[in-house]
């Protein structure tokens, strides 16, 4: 966005001459700095907001998802503004904790928190918060899971000169702490001290709904049209709309609504194939995006889609959702035993990017990714597939490791390997 910055005139010599001097110039760039003029009058510029920073691609103001992979996955960040839905896996084991990240990246930056749910009291969902790794004990904390994660369980050491044994290991490259995106440890729970210190709004529903409450047919459910109420009056009255200037410094509204779409909020998509209230959760997801778009607000949600039995209500979901991840959890399944999967707990899917300010979306090349929750972080790792021709045209999966053992260039049911391993 180019900013259209005014001189104003102002007495004195000084002040002339930058008159003349604007007047000269054949271009509208303007030298960064302080003015030489002693006059007050400023042009308008970034807002500057903890937590924040703008895209390099489209200028977007972006926020950390909690998660440092997945924000490089996403172009950087989300998006103020927009909607990052998350399709829980199949036991609802890990889209918790993604929830619980994004949330907890809130509180380290002093973001506001609303935190809507059906299920579970909020003032809960703050309370088991993952611990964030701070400073020195980011990169501490980091490397110890690495190391004790990449040691066997047998723990052999290794039989060196004693001359040796006192020198440093060696530095694995862990995260470096900064304003934008932190590590959490999900061992540990967030100090107390955080929690109290911030602004967190709570809506649960059983304690928001009332059996007297009557409802138009053809319209959102109860459920939904609270949620909207509640949101709409926190945007407005603590003014991130923008309409009315908030008192205090400037400040992200961070929105997490868990479960939506489940019948705990009175919606009966995940009960019946076409059911009474097919269109609430479209109409809801339709008013929700106009709230965000007109105000400084992130959010995110996680949904059961795979309880919803009409495709076309979860290609409807979809197209009014910005960004879209899903989770494919190994429990239960097949690929549970299967030892090529041995080192990850599932698959996450990026079925959806947003565009921008631009007309196309920027696609990662990234395909195969695998998540994997090791005893304090939860990690993304990519996996390339090595395209194989076998006699039953099977695909396998090769680390690095085996790749040097065995000749693939010999093997003739192995063409054109690629990178087969990369850690985020």
């Amino acid at each position: 966005m180019a900013a259209v910055v005014t001189c104003g005139s102002g007495a004195g010599s000084t002040g002339s001459a930058v008159a003349t001097a604007s007047k000269s110039n054949v271009t509208s760039f303007q030298r960064r700095g302080p003015r030489a003029s002693g006059t007050n009058d400023s042009g308008p510029r970034l807002v500057s907001i903890a937590g924040t920073r703008p895209s390099v691609r489209n200028g977007q103001l972006l926020v950390s998802t909690g998660l440092p992979a997945l924000d490089q996955l996403l172009g950087g960040g989300l998006a103020i503004g927009t909607v990052l839905l998350i399709e829980e896996d199949k036991y609802n084991i890990y889209s918790p904790l993604l929830f619980k990240c994004f949330l907890a990246e809130g509180i380290v930056n002093g973001h506001t928190l609303l935190v809507a749910s059906a299920k579970e009291d909020p003032a809960n969902i703050l309370q088991e918060l993952p611990a964030p790794l701070l400073d020195d004990n980011s990169k501490k904390e980091f490397d110890e899971d690495v190391y004790n994660h990449k040691t066997p369980e047998s723990n052999i050491k290794m039989k060196i000169a004693w001359r040796y044994q006192l020198l440093p290991k060696m530095e694995q490259i862990g995260p470096v702490s900064s304003r934008f995106g932190h590590y959490y440890d999900a061992s540990k729970r967030i100090p107390q001290e955080l929690i109290e210190a911030s602004n967190w709004h709570g809506f649960f529903l059983p304690e928001k709904i009332s059996s007297t409450l009557k409802v138009e047919p053809c319209s959102l459910t109860p459920g939904y049209i609270k949620l909207l109420q509640f949101i709409q009056n926190i945007i407005y009255e603590e003014g991130f709309d923008g309409s009315n200037p908030q008192k205090k410094q400037r400040n992200v509204l961070r929105i997490g609504i868990q479960n939506l779409g489940s019948p705990l909020w009175g919606d009966d998509i995940c009960c019946a194939e076409n059911g009474s209230n097919s269109h609430s959760l479209t109409k809801f997801l339709y008013v929700l995006r106009g709230l965000l778009r007109t105000s400084l607000s992130a959010c995110i949600i996680t949904m059961p889609t795979h309880l919803i039995q009409n495709k076309a209500i979860i290609a409807r979901v979809t197209n009014l959702s910005d960004i879209v991840i899903g989770l494919e959890s190994f429990i239960g399944s097949e690929r549970e035993t299967n030892p090529l999967y041995k080192d990850y707990h599932g698959l996450i899917h990026i079925r959806q990017i947003p565009r921008l300010n631009n007309l196309i979306c920027d696609e990662s090349d990234v395909k195969d990714l695998a998540f994997k929750l090791k005893r304090k972080l939860f990690t993304i790792e990519c996996i390339t597939k090595l395209r194989s021709y076998g006699l039953r045209s099977q695909k396998y999966f090769l680390s690095r490791h085996s790749q040097r053992k065995c000749s693939v260039k010999k093997n003739p049911y192995f063409k054109e390997p690629h990178t087969l391993k990369k850690i985020y």
